[in-house]
């Protein structure tokens, strides 16, 4: 079947589906427009090219107009703009950026992947020369030849998400001296507070500097350059170099235009086929909403994975297919100053937000068997739905072994299994790269215990508050007394759980009793002890003095 598919947008979704349509119609007259001056670029490579981790600007390009076309035959212009769509003609209108001719181009189905544009407020100098974003192949090569032209050291960096700490590791790499600051009251907004502070604590004896719950007021500028950053709180910093890394917004202008629907998040609205509201439009990528597989609900995941993977749907079934895409879980990873941040699914607070009935459970194990050299912990939350121990989501911080545990979480939240069923999970093992209770099997016993009623647990967040509310809490330190001598919850009385028996005489079995050790394991073994010999209220506080600290 011969017919017209236009595409408009590269990258990842762009180029999905144009590879895509034409594995599923060799007929198809297939055509893309790019407005940039590169079809298909790895976006998400950009800062390590900036640090130099990629030396050759090259691999950045997965694909160009040639290599399309000679293995596609996929017609690609890039330096097109389309600035129309008139659907009732079915054709596009098309701006050619270097001699700024305008056509028209007719479609038997067009293909939407605009993609989403960094996002640059309108503050008093912020179009200074040495303001930037990291966004497209040209920006990292204007930040790059900044850097080399430039005596820069003192480097900004507008907003602590992943390109933010990414971006900030590439220049700290690079020698620069590095501040974050984010608007947010934590870095990486994205996660949960308790999780996110152990990656500050981290940047931070790196000697990169964090501000948080404060956002930029404007730059002030000598010449063409930016030289300070005065804050909303009137704090002033100097810099050589700033990098905005804010945030993305969907390119919907097109769209809107055209009258295709826009949902209630902000993307354009698209079934599981990836069609639009015009069924002959189709739209891929960070500009288009999503089903969240946990809530059901549409919602905007601006990631590589969906986009790619809504490119590829968006292809075969503009071409004559028939492929659909579920939804997503919003996983995702990053790495600074070698520590790893992962998350999937819904964090604590978005669960708070939907309105789910949840627990939480914290474990900190190592990343593979201690006896083996080079073990190193790992800081783990899952939310469980509290009625049936489904996963509901998961984050994970730590040196090495994040991304294994994550994508397994990940799958499991896919096949919505629930916290009896990892701890039943068959992984390999072996002592250079698992425990044989490896670290999400022993998240699933401990999560699986709170949910069976074996031990109910307190987080320091609802600690905190049971304190204020109860000063005379019967609150337990079972850890051993040097670790007692060198910090703990002044409230707290030290009976170390090796001794808890000899000592339950002294304590009221009446009274409501939270344990803690330092990760959770002895205050579960103390409160195991105390529910056999009669104590009727007791607490175990999950993933123990260190998640404490991590509030």
């Amino acid at each position: 079947m011969s017919i017209k598919i236009i595409i408009v947008g590269g990258v990842a979704g762009g180029a999905s589906a144009a590879a895509k349509a034409r594995r599923t119609n060799e007929a198809a007259d297939i055509v893309m427009f790019e407005k940039g001056p590169y079809v298909s670029f790895a976006n998400c490579g950009l800062p390590y090219y900036i640090g130099e981790t990629i030396q050759d600007r090259d691999d950045l390009l997965l694909q160009t107009p040639e290599r399309f076309w000679k293995r596609f035959r996929v017609q690609v212009h890039v330096l097109h703009e389309v600035l129309k769509i008139d659907r009732p003609a079915k054709c596009v209108h098309v701006k050619n950026l270097m001699t700024q001719e305008i056509t028209s181009h007719p479609y038997d189905t067009l293909i939407l992947a605009p993609g989403a544009g960094a996002i640059v407020p309108d503050l008093p100098g912020i179009h200074a020369k040495n303001i930037f974003t990291v966004k497209t192949v040209p920006d990292s090569d204007a930040i790059k030849a900044y850097l080399k032209n430039y005596p820069t050291q003192q480097a900004l960096i507008i907003g602590g998400g992943f390109i933010g700490l990414e971006t900030a590791e590439a220049l700290k790499n690079r020698g620069r001296t590095v501040t974050i600051v984010e608007k947010a009251p934590q870095i990486l907004p994205p996660f949960d507070p308790d999780m996110a502070k152990f990656v500050a604590a981290h940047l931070q004896e790196k000697h990169v500097e964090i501000i948080v719950g404060d956002g930029i007021k404007s730059f002030h500028p000598i010449g063409e350059l930016a030289k300070e950053a005065e804050l909303e709180s009137g704090i002033r910093l100097p810099m050589d170099i700033a990098i905005l890394s804010i945030g993305v917004r969907p390119e919907l202008q097109l769209a809107r235009e055209a009258g295709l629907a826009i949902g209630d998040s902000g993307g354009i609205s698209v079934n599981d086929h990836q069609q639009t509201s015009d069924p002959d439009i189709y739209a891929a990528g960070d500009a288009v909403e999503t089903r969240h597989l946990v809530t059901g609900k549409r919602t905007r995941i601006p990631l590589a994975g969906p986009a790619n993977k809504q490119g590829r749907v968006a292809g075969a079934n503009a071409a004559g297919g028939d492929l659909r895409f579920h939804g997503a879980l919003g996983t995702a990873i990053v790495e600074s100053m070698g520590l790893t941040a992962a998350k999937t699914g819904l964090t604590e607070q978005e669960a708070k937000i939907h309105g789910l009935k949840y627990f939480v459970s914290l474990t900190h194990p190592l990343d593979h068997a201690g006896y083996y050299p080079g073990a190193a912990a790992l800081h783990m939350k899952l939310v469980v739905e509290q009625e049936t121990g489904r996963l509901l989501g998961a984050q994970i911080v730590g040196e090495q072994g994040v991304d294994k545990r994550i994508d397994i979480l990940a799958t499991a939240l896919h096949g919505k299994m629930r916290v009896q069923e990892l701890e039943q999970l068959d992984l390999a093992y072996a002592p250079q790269f698992n425990s044989a209770k490896g670290p999400v099997i022993m998240a699933g016993f401990v999560a699986a215990n709170t949910l069976r009623g074996e031990v109910k647990t307190i987080t320091g967040e609802e600690l905190q508050k049971k304190l204020a509310m109860n000063p005379s809490l019967q609150l337990l330190d079972v850890r051993t007394p040097a670790e007692y001598q060198k910090t703990h919850l002044p409230q707290a009385r030290l009976v170390p759980v090796d001794d808890l028996r000899d000592h339950l005489s002294e304590l009221d079995p009446s009274q409501e009793t939270v344990v803690y050790c330092h990760v959770g394991l002895r205050g579960y073994l103390a409160a195991r002890i105390l529910l056999q010999h009669g104590f009727t209220n007791v607490f175990n506080l999950t993933g123990g003095y260190l998640s404490f600290q991590g509030k």
